[in-house]
């Protein structure tokens, strides 16, 4: 069964396990998400790669999935809806906290999103902020391994993915982006707040990252989450 977080009339939000489809398809989570809690419709409004887990809201009505997208896309709307992400990265930052600002081009035929110098047709700017919580080496020889957080201030197919490969900091078990590791993608959708489309209320809804993989080399603690809430 499926994580359930929280659950009215208009939206639901919950927890995507890594592997799982977050579009609208045969086999993906919304319509897993349908037949285990009986919602006759369900709007994906966001998404997250499949080999990505953590929090995602999904709106029951049309209504619910205009807003949250305008909350996401529309500037005048002051940006209420935010995303924040831990990854364990191949390598060390320099610096440790900072600014990642980059144009961004994604490549459908090959699914590939890549950094590129100048803008033009299909570039996007794409801008995120990250800090490293702990840095880890099981051999001082190799490249180590950090527990960054992140905040997403735009959102881009592949962003995180490609952003942090292209400074030689590659996710592990990423290894279209040119990780060395094998294994699901170490990214998490940690922390997701935005404004309930019918009453106006902030909500903010968090999951701490998974206890396995290049994630058992960290604390939980270093997520530093606080309860799901409803405000």
């Amino acid at each position: 069964m499926t994580e359930i977080l929280f659950r009215d009339e208009h939206v639901l939000v919950c927890v995507k396990p890594a592997g799982a489809v977050s579009e609208d398809a045969p086999g993906g989570l919304p319509e897993l998400l349908r037949k285990e809690t009986g919602v006759p419709a369900l709007f994906p409004v966001h998404r997250l790669d499949k080999g990505v887990g953590g929090v995602m809201v999904y709106a029951l009505t049309k209504e619910a999935a205009a807003d949250l997208t305008r909350q996401m896309t529309d500037p005048a709307a002051g940006r209420t809806f935010t995303k924040e992400y831990y990854a364990v990265a191949e390598g060390i930052p320099e610096p440790a906290s900072g600014r990642m600002e980059d144009l961004l081009f994604h490549d459908s035929r090959k699914n590939r999103t890549y950094v590129v110098k100048r803008l033009r047709k299909g570039v996007r700017e794409a801008v995120l902020e990250y800090e490293t919580l702990q840095s880890v080496s099981d051999d001082p020889a190799a490249f180590g391994f950090s527990l960054v957080h992140i905040r997403l201030l735009t959102g881009r197919t592949h962003q995180i993915r490609a952003q942090f490969s292209s400074r030689k900091l590659p996710l592990c078990g990423d290894r279209r982006y040119g990780a060395k590791t094998t294994g699901d993608i170490a990214l998490w959708s940690g922390r997701l707040s935005f404004r309930h489309p019918e009453t106006g209320k902030e909500l903010t809804f968090t999951a701490a990252f998974p206890e396995k993989g290049p994630w058992s080399r960290f604390v939980p603690e270093m997520c530093q989450t606080e309860p799901s809430q409803y405000r």
